[in-house]
């Protein structure tokens, strides 16, 4: 009131801020080309030709098609991807994924179904890092 100062209301404080369970969602029928960086999970329905950092999981849909390098925590690939793909922790493959290119993961789930014509490094001797 008299001192110049505006109290922020509880709402405002922490509109810049994500919150920890908010996903970034990309969905069919968008389409983008160059770099992504998600600083939380991420879920592809769409087509990225291009570069992806994700500190969670990703997750690309039965829809979803992937051209280009990923870095990320975790991943579930249910549809095409073809590229570099770096996995810190666990890489599922599901029965619907279509997979080509060079891998880098701790550890692998491949279903049966699954395409995957790759090469693939394991364990803890891989060079993926934590995002």
């Amino acid at each position: 009131m008299f001192g110049g100062k505006k109290a922020e209301s509880p709402s405002n404080q922490n509109a810049n801020t994500p919150s920890s369970n908010s996903n970034n969602i990309l969905v069919v029928g968008t389409k983008i080309e160059g770099k992504i960086s998600a600083g939380s999970d991420m879920r592809l329905d769409g087509e990225l030709i291009g570069d992806l950092t994700c500190s969670g999981k990703l997750i690309i849909g039965p829809e979803g098609k992937v051209v280009g390098n990923i870095k990320c925590q975790n991943a579930v690939i249910e549809g095409v991807f073809e590229g570099n793909l770096e996995v810190a922790e666990l890489l599922n493959i599901r029965e619907t994924a279509k997979i080509q290119g060079d891998i880098i993961t701790d550890k692998l789930i491949v279903q049966s179904g699954a395409i995957f014509n790759v090469t693939c490094k394991m364990g803890h001797q891989s060079s993926a890092k934590k995002v």
